[in-house]
């Protein structure tokens, strides 16, 4: 007889394979739950997580089981409403006694939707799903820290090569001095009294002899301190930190004309997620500035800025005479990198298109790190995109690209950065 006993320990993640399993199967509601998330979230909250609310008519599993075959007949007990044939009425309300959303039933038993909880990595993970992104990009947007390494005092372990020579031979002084302090000071005394019977007393007198001899213990002991010690060894202590060490400000410009309707705003808010999370690659502190313009720009918070319902006609320009202001009265004191990211349809006034790309060449672009502008459009590029396309070889930090879709987002986003992807 052979007992295999099993000691291995059991891992923290031994059900993530489970929980992998579990997300394929429901993928379609885990990528609805994360598109509604992303319609009501900021575009800074990106390192959340979310529930996700499961109905459970869509937990059910086919079972597979024996068929009972042959022919069999069953006695069951009788009843006083109903006789053979009899067609049985549907019960009000439209069903039995499971509930679909939770509630209460009077008549049968319900049962709760499943919430499913997912962690920030996997929020990440659906959300540039969603965007097309490949494995490797993924992995490196999701990891939003990066670390290097920095001088933090000294440390009593280490290797070799990370050896202070002052401060470890700082510290063997010290422990020298400290330990041999005592002898020093007995040493001391016995060579006074050596000196005195020297002047008294012949040389190979016995009391002077011993005197000698326990000098010379005294002298031995003293030499026979180590120089160093492994105590005394010192190593260069470093630490990781933040890599992010400065700060930017992103402008974020969009046209809410009422050409631009909530579809062409849903693209541009997930343009303006992908941007933000990149950035914070890059800068420890971000502090993002809303623009929203029809005929009139206005600085807005996030939630007016996707979701009011004002509108009008088109006049670009405002809007770049909002960021130059804007840029110019705060963030030109050295200390801040200008990003810019414009979201329009394209269409504008004939006249004002000149003056938009006047106002970018002039006023904004040398002073910014980075300029992209988007056209969310599906047809034929418009008037603002045949202006701004005289700037693309006079100008290295402007890019401009077209989007049709979500799925164009990833594809043109890699096309503006690349430079800095890379």
């Amino acid at each position: 007889m052979v007992r295999i006993i099993d000691r291995r320990f059991d891992s923290k993640n031994k059900s993530a394979v489970n929980r992998q399993r579990f997300m394929r199967r429901f993928k379609n509601q885990i990528r609805e739950a994360v598109a509604d998330a992303i319609s009501g979230r900021s575009i800074k909250d990106l390192d959340n997580g979310e529930s996700v609310t499961i109905p459970s008519k869509d937990l059910s599993e086919p079972q597979f089981h024996h068929g009972r075959g042959g022919i069999w007949e069953n006695i069951f007990t009788g009843n006083d409403q109903f006789s053979s044939g009899d067609q049985i009425n549907r019960p009000q309300g439209g069903g039995g006694g499971g509930t679909g959303k939770g509630k209460a039933s009077k008549d049968g038993e319900g049962e709760d939707d499943f919430v499913f909880n997912l962690s920030r990595e996997e929020f990440l993970d659906v959300f540039f799903d969603d965007l097309a992104l490949p494995n490797l990009v993924k992995t490196q947007l999701a990891r939003i820290h990066e670390y290097k390494s920095q001088r933090a005092g000294f440390t009593n372990d280490g290797t070799p090569a990370n050896i202070n020579v002052v401060r470890s031979l700082r510290g063997a002084l010290g422990r020298r001095l400290a330990l041999s302090s005592p002898y020093r000071g007995q040493l001391r005394e016995l060579q006074k009294q050596l000196d005195e019977l020297l002047e008294t007393r012949p040389e190979d007198d016995p009391e002077i002899l011993a005197l000698k001899e326990e000098i010379g213990i005294l002298r031995a002991k003293i030499d026979a301190i180590p120089f160093i010690d492994t105590f005394d060894l010192r190593y260069n202590n470093r630490i990781k930190v933040p890599k992010p060490t400065t700060q930017a400000v992103m402008f974020c410009i969009m046209d809410v004309s009422g050409s631009m309707d909530e579809d062409k705003k849903a693209t541009a808010k997930r343009f303006f997620m992908l941007l933000y999370l990149f950035l914070t690659r890059t800068y420890e502190h971000i502090e993002v500035v809303f623009i929203r313009h029809h005929t009139i720009a206005k600085e807005v918070n996030e939630e007016d800025f996707f979701h009011s319902r004002e509108s009008g006609g088109t006049v670009v320009s405002s809007a770049l005479e909002m960021m130059k202001d804007i840029l110019h009265a705060r963030y030109l004191n050295g200390a801040w990198n200008v990003y810019g990211a414009q979201a329009s349809d394209g269409d504008n006034w004939e006249n004002d298109s000149p003056h938009c790309r006047e106002l970018l060449a002039d006023t904004i672009l040398p002073f910014v790190q980075y300029f992209a502008y988007i056209e969310i459009t599906p047809g034929e590029p418009q008037n603002l995109w045949r202006e701004y396309e005289k700037l693309v070889g006079a100008h290295a930090n402007f890019a401009m690209q077209h989007i049709e879709g979500l799925p164009d987002i990833y594809p043109v986003f890699r096309e503006l950065f690349k430079k800095k992807l890379a």
